[in-house]
């Protein structure tokens, strides 16, 4: 079902800020690799759910195997292939190298947005 959801929205424009804050000036090992990892299955997550409404789980499936492809494009060395692996705005947005450890980021990233989507929902006080 499409529709529009301002809140999912915001979250989603928020969560590129990060994404790009992160890979623009965090030069570690732990926070601009995996985390951004995680971060950016959440964002794709409230991308798609900004303007699809369906179950989390579906959601949260899709955006896992989208992001698990990803990975498998980079073990296979698709961008090669393709004769594409010059393009640097292509090994940017696809990656270059594969890591077990971005699947694990991503699984951890999807399971966030699941333990989310199911939490308690706060009511207002009367």
């Amino acid at each position: 079902m499409i529709r529009f959801s301002l809140h999912r929205c915001l979250i989603s424009l928020t969560l590129l800020a990060i994404l790009v804050f992160i890979a623009l000036y965090v030069k570690d090992s732990f926070i601009r690799p995996f985390i951004g990892d995680v971060l950016v299955v959440i964002w794709i997550y409230a991308c798609v759910t900004t303007v699809v409404q369906c179950k989390p789980w579906v959601a949260s499936l899709g955006v896992l195997l989208f992001a698990y492809s990803i990975e498998w494009a980079q073990y296979v060395q698709v961008l090669t292939w393709l004769g594409l692996a010059d393009h640097t705005a292509l090994r940017i947005i696809f990656g270059a190298t594969f890591d077990w450890l971005d699947l694990l980021a991503y699984t951890i990233g999807c399971g966030i947005c699941l333990l989310d989507e199911h939490r308690p929902q706060l009511s207002p006080s009367r």
